[in-house]
């Protein structure tokens, strides 16, 4: 058997696992620490995200923790040259439902309240205050907060080819996207240069003395003394759980993505993410609502729910668009490959053409689709978890559903603040494994209506 030592071994290399790694050698100083996953670095779901991120969200944890996130990420982009292409185009939620859209309004000075920055409303009339345009590239000086623009003109101005039913838009400005692979990459090689060890191996068992961890198994034979493991292995979260006779509130629910050739330009080149954010129903006709039907897809005839959302992708030259609608909803045990819906690339497509018509042109004839996805696994609050497991010198690192890249060096900081036995910060108690044995919590889990997810 060969023998190594670690302090801390991270199982899965994963954004959130590199993230982990990262801080604990470059942040926190600790001299050994051992990455482990038998898939190379960022590609089980890491390399198939929309790689967005916002600090707007419905309770002042996510605010907290987004903002300290994303405060990170901002210093590395500063460090590396922005060496993976952070901007702050922002998000953008688009209504026709004048009732949908003050709705949108109370959100946000709700999350204005827990730090996510001031609202601005933007009527049209002359004591507006300024609209900042968001640029194209780079974050600085960039403003926080959103913006709600109810003035249709301007609406149309700022985002050319959107519905003419669109009643008002909430643009949050903390908020934009990045290349993950490049950010991944960047920390995978600052952790290295710092002497993390990464191995291409599957951890089997961990092993305990007097309930404490002292060490992990590997796929190969290896035996890895340590004194710290951290549980960050996304999708396989819960699994790597019982290998310490735990199991983890999480759930796992499947998420595909749409890339589309927008090559009739109908996704403004300089949007944020464009995100529709009332109900609708797809335009089909009526042969194809009858085929549909007689397929047993009611699904997609009915009602269907808010968040279909895209953006555009690549440099000014590219006609690429990324999109997303997860209107399944299909919660299961992870497995590879992905459950097929061969619909699915069409229907976000046509799904767009609620918010911008000029997509319904697509119809007859659906440019080329590129699905791809992963899992979201979550919390039923969809809050991370970040901190210890049951079992001394156990960690947990995960459940960061569909906001794993915009959350990794958060919950990574808070993670390598438990590990080193750092100060707290205040936000931590909210994302630890513990709240749930608070009654108060459970009742407040019992009353809750948003959780955030798009």
């Amino acid at each position: 058997m060969v023998e190594r030592f670690s302090d801390v071994v991270v199982c899965g290399a994963g954004i959130v696992g590199v993230a982990t790694a990262y801080s604990l050698a470059v942040r926190a100083g600790l001299t050994s620490v051992t990455l482990c996953d038998p898939l190379p670095p960022l590609t089980l779901t890491s390399d198939k995200s929309t790689e967005c991120y916002r600090n707007l969200w419905p309770n002042r944890p996510m605010v907290t923790l987004m903002n300290r996130s994303i405060d990170i990420i901002e210093e590395l982009a500063r460090e590396s040259g922005n060496a993976f292409n952070l901007n702050r185009r922002g998000y953008v939620y688009a209504s026709a439902d004048p009732d949908r859209l003050a709705a949108m309004h109370r959100s946000a000075e709700a999350a204005a309240q827990f730090g996510s920055g001031p609202v601005r409303v933007h009527r049209g009339s002359p004591g507006d205050p300024p609209y900042q345009p968001a640029a194209a590239d780079g974050w600085e000086d960039a403003p926080t907060g959103t913006d709600l623009v109810t003035d249709t003109d301007m609406l149309h101005h700022l985002w050319p080819g959107m519905s003419e039913r669109t009643v008002g838009a909430l643009h949050v400005r903390r908020a934009g996207w990045l290349s993950a692979q490049q950010l991944g990459a960047y920390l995978l090689d600052r952790a290295r240069a710092t002497g993390v060890t990464v191995l291409r191996r599957r951890v089997t068992s961990v092993e305990l003395t007097d309930g404490r961890v002292t060490g992990v198994g590997l796929d190969d034979g290896t035996r890895i003394a340590c004194g710290a493991f951290v549980n960050a292995a996304g999708p396989m979260l819960d699994k790597v759980a019982g290998l310490l006779g735990e199991s983890l509130p999480v759930l796992s629910e499947v998420h595909l993505k749409v890339a589309f050739k927008d090559h009739l330009g109908v996704m403004p080149r300089n949007a944020g993410l464009m995100i529709w954010n009332d109900p609708q129903h797809v335009g089909w006709s009526g042969e194809e609502r009858d085929r549909l039907a007689a397929e047993g897809r009611r699904d997609l005839i009915d009602e269907m729910p808010i968040s279909c959302h895209g953006r555009p992708e690549g440099g000014g030259g590219s006609s690429w668009v990324l999109a997303l609608w997860e209107y399944r909803r299909l919660i299961q045990e992870p497995v590879w490959p992905l459950p097929a819906d061969p619909l699915y690339g069409e229907v976000v497509i046509r799904g767009l053409a609620t918010m911008f018509p000029g997509m319904a042109a697509y119809a007859d004839a659906m440019p080329r689709r590129i699905v791809d996805g992963g899992y979201y696994t979550k919390t039923v609050e969809n809050r991370p978890l970040a901190g210890p497991m049951r079992t001394s010198g156990a960690f947990v690192a995960g459940a960061v559903s569909g906001f794993g890249i915009m959350a990794a060096c958060g919950v990574a900081d808070l993670v390598t603040a438990h590990v080193t036995e750092a100060s707290l910060p205040d936000h931590a108690g909210a994302f630890m494994l513990d709240r749930y044995d608070d009654p108060a919590y459970q009742r407040e889990l019992e009353a809750l209506t948003e959780t955030g997810q798009i």
